[in-house]
């Protein structure tokens, strides 16, 4: 059966389409390289570690918020959209690390918070200080509350990281926050929070930013009605419809059309992927709609098992989503807000169970001994490389290139993540294990990181995947991923696959244009390759047989 998408006669990137079979770097800023020793990573660090970027061969950055924050949810809590965090740099920085990533032929995407400015923004400053039904409080949710002197919340909705939905202010008015109190949601009903939303796209699509990734982009546009449905009304309601009052509402894509006319000012046009976490494929590729943000977040490898049969299907219903928007899918398996891929292959399956893969196990605290870190990894380059044999954007995070596992023992005291704080289930004891500084060196302070410690704790066992130790060792994670990634650009050609039956339910093969071939064994067992030079494997090869739990690129 072979697969292709709406522009499958497109080869090699151009100006253009570069995005389409791009791969992604995610830098969350942080916790990436710190440059004057503060433990806070910086732009400047970024800058520096611009040849390793360049080495591993991607084509892309993706930066996590950057901006000036009080780091309330991670510096998704935004005090200025025009502006840089001065712990992590400024304009200047910004400008001299973008040119240096383009001089290396390295986009730059850029996150972009349109659903919630944080509480210490100008605007929310403003409605705080403007009396009730003033033009400053309608950019904004602000409702009056129930009970006998407006003493009780306006719903009784929770937020996601757990606790009420609205926080009061002082004159006894109580304003929305999907997320945290410091997170007050925008009113996309007015037009001064729409304008002011493409001034910030503008500007830094002005300063040469290639693209945007849009932060919860299917939350924006809400409906609230004089007299709002309870919390059980509102968890019974159909998320699939583009009706919800809270999400994926079909208005929020008069909100994209508008920004897509600014991204089609510039030559070649800006570039944006949606984060946008819906009930069907079908209202995802809303989101990737050419009319809208083009492209959009596929979560469905990182919410799968290591397990062939769900990869297939997976794969196939993405192609195909790919091929009715006339956009590409996106494989991604690790970012900022979810446990390491490398740790969720070494525990036990979901296999149908609810929730997120590997919460459970950071929930009580990381035990080492229910942890295979061998097998973790092993899985985890077996499904990598499979992931960046596909037609469409891979998605990377940084330090999965490390082999790194999740750090899941870190002390109360120490931790970041409201999401912890705050008690939200679904996310165990928070996001900070994912996020934790790189380590560069296999000693010193922060392992290289800066030169003293790193704004998260480190463990020791960070020594062994220090990227220059890995740098030396030909047969390291760092330089499989270095190997994969060029012979990607290498091979890469029209957004098509084939499927060729292997016989075998845990092993998948397929051939992309050009006559490489793909296969990736999901079982235990060793099974026979297809004649053909071996370009590379995730496994030793012996005697012509592919080890269990890998995979392997071949040229027929």
């Amino acid at each position: 059966m072979s697969i292709q998408t709406h522009h499958a006669d497109n080869g090699p990137a151009d100006a253009t389409n570069w995005w389409r079979q791009a791969a992604v770097y995610q830098i969350y800023p942080r916790s990436f390289a710190d440059s004057n020793g503060d433990g806070i990573g910086d732009l400047k660090g970024i800058a520096a570690k611009v040849p390793y970027l360049k080495g591993l061969g991607i084509d892309a950055v993706w930066l996590s918020p950057f901006y000036p924050s009080a780091l309330a949810d991670g510096g998704y809590d935004v005090d200025d959209y025009r502006d840089v965090d001065p712990k992590i740099g400024c304009l200047a920085d910004f400008d001299a690390m973008a040119a240096a990533l383009h001089a290396a032929g390295i986009k730059v995407i850029v996150d972009i918070v349109p659903n919630h400015s944080s509480n210490r923004h100008a605007w929310f400053q403003e409605a705080l200080a403007a009396p009730k039904g003033s033009p400053a409080r309608q950019r904004y949710h602000f409702r009056d509350g129930k009970g006998e002197h407006g003493e009780l919340p306006p719903s009784d909705w929770t937020a996601a990281f757990g606790g009420p939905a609205w926080s009061r202010v002082d004159d006894g008015q109580w304003y929305l926050h999907t997320f945290t109190p410091e997170q007050p949601d925008w009113n996309w009903d007015n037009p001064e929070v729409r304008a002011d939303f493409l001034t910030t796209l503008r500007f830094w699509a002005d300063r040469g930013v290639d693209g945007f990734r849009v932060d919860v982009a299917n939350l924006l546009v809400k409906d609230l009605p004089a007299e709002l449905p309870s919390k059980q009304e509102l968890d019974a309601m159909d998320r699939t419809v583009g009706t919800h009052p809270l999400m994926d509402r079909d208005e929020v894509h008069e909100i994209y059309a508008e920004w897509r006319k600014v991204f089609n000012e510039y030559d070649p046009p800006r570039f944006a992927v949606a984060e946008a976490w819906v009930e069907t494929a079908a209202r995802r590729a809303k989101y990737a709609s050419p009319e809208g943000l083009g492209q959009a977040f596929s979560f469905d490898l990182l919410l799968a098992d290591f397990n062939a049969p769900q990869f297939r299907t997976i794969i196939t219903d993405n192609l195909e989503q790919a091929r009715l928007t006339g956009s590409t899918t996106t494989w991604v398996f690790s970012n900022h807000d979810v446990t390491r891929h490398a740790t969720r292959y070494g525990l036990e399956p979901l296999n149908g169970r609810p929730g997120k893969p590997g919460v459970d196990w950071v929930k009580a605290g990381g035990p080492r001994e229910a942890l295979d870190v061998e097998g973790g990894i092993r899985r985890a380059k077996a499904a990598t490389l499979l992931m960046l044999a596909l037609p469409g954007s891979a998605y990377l995070y940084q330090g999965e290139e490390l082999g790194l596992h999740e750090v899941a023992d870190i002390p109360a005291d120490q931790r970041q993540d409201p999401s912890f704080f705050r008690g939200a289930e679904y996310d165990g004891l928070g996001r900070d294990g994912c996020r934790v500084p790189l380590p560069w060196e296999p000693s010193g302070p922060s392992f290289g990181f800066g030169a003293n410690g790193a704004h998260l704790p480190q463990p020791d066992w960070f020594a062994e995947y220090a990227a220059s130790s890995q740098d030396a060792r030909d047969t390291s994670t760092l330089n499989f991923y270095r190997q994969a990634l060029a012979l990607r650009h290498e091979l890469q050609g029209a957004e098509t696959l084939e499927w060729s039956g292997s016989g075998d339910e845990q092993v998948l093969h397929f051939v992309r244009p050009g006559g490489w071939h793909v296969v990736a064994n999901f079982g235990p067992a060793a099974v026979e390759l297809p004649a053909g030079r071996v370009l590379i494997s995730s496994g030793g090869i012996t005697d012509g047989k592919l080890p269990g739990e890998s995979t392997a690129w071949l040229k027929a």
